[in-house]
């Protein structure tokens, strides 16, 4: 478990969590368990993608996976343990005293919808079966949003609901992440492409040796490049309805846009 969680890379879905608290007033500290726990399921998914029952790859934040260093049957564990030990955190109401339990609640359910068969798990199901068969539009967009994009809004509404954000506030910042999730996705598969492996951290070739079905194969990098600026673009508009406690948002949008471009 400590071996991918201190392996490295961005901590972008718990930054969300608590840069969308701070945007409606909230308190990072307040949120920071909800943050780690984030952390947490993202790394789970990472150590059973990585998988050779799924993407079979030998690189993750520029070091081994998992299964490399301790074998499938450890690696599926730490996957699982990682997954309960954020239910753990999410539930443990001695940790976050001031927030009102029925905030708890809901925000538990948001995270758990996002990342089961209603999202990150439907979406990865979907990705398989379609691997090395045409794929049109609109299942290509499935994938994306379920597989990716419905744990990085999970994230922003997590933060918001945790800080006792108004209806106006979470519709907003619900749009952005839906935008700001599939534009992070698109880049993901144009890095795949464009970027080298020390950029990367991870084997870079892959979707396409995998005949996955990726945005780039579809409309091409220069479409898929315009596809994700204006997503960006159109999920950073989202955000005027809040001061400037959601620049770190902003520039979370900005950053997205950045990293292929």
């Amino acid at each position: 478990m400590l071996y991918s969680i201190l392996a490295g890379g961005k901590r972008l879905r718990p930054i969300l969590v608590i840069a969308a608290a701070e945007a409606v007033g909230g308190s990072r500290h307040n949120v920071l368990p909800f943050a780690v726990a984030t952390e947490y399921i993202h790394t789970y998914t990472l150590i059973h993608d990585d998988l050779p029952a799924l993407d079979d790859d030998d690189l993750r934040r520029g070091k081994p996976t998992n299964h490399k260093i301790f074998g499938e049957a450890i690696a599926i564990l730490a996957g699982d343990a990682l997954l309960t030990q954020a239910l753990h955190i999410m539930t443990d109401s001695d940790l976050m005293d001031s927030i009102p339990p029925a905030s708890l609640l809901q925000a538990a359910h948001d995270l758990t919808r996002a990342i089961g068969s209603g999202g990150t798990i439907g979406g990865q199901v979907v990705d398989i079966e379609s691997e090395g068969k045409p794929v049109d539009a609109e299942t290509l967009e499935y994938i994306h949003v379920y597989k990716t994009g419905h744990l990085i809004q999970a994230c922003i509404r997590v933060g918001a609901i945790l800080s006792q954000a108004n209806i106006t506030q979470l519709n907003a910042l619900s749009t952005y992440g839906a935008h700001i999730g599939l534009a992070f996705q698109i880049v993901d598969d144009m890095l795949d492409i464009t970027a080298d492996e020390s950029q990367l951290g991870k084997d870079v070739g892959s979707d396409l040796d995998k005949g996955k079905a990726t945005y780039p194969a579809l409309y091409g990098l220069e479409e898929s490049k315009e596809k994700a600026e204006k997503l960006v673009e159109d999920g950073i508009g989202c955000l005027e309805v809040f001061d400037d406690r959601a620049d770190p948002l902003r520039e979370i949008g900005r950053f997205f846009a950045e990293r292929a471009f």
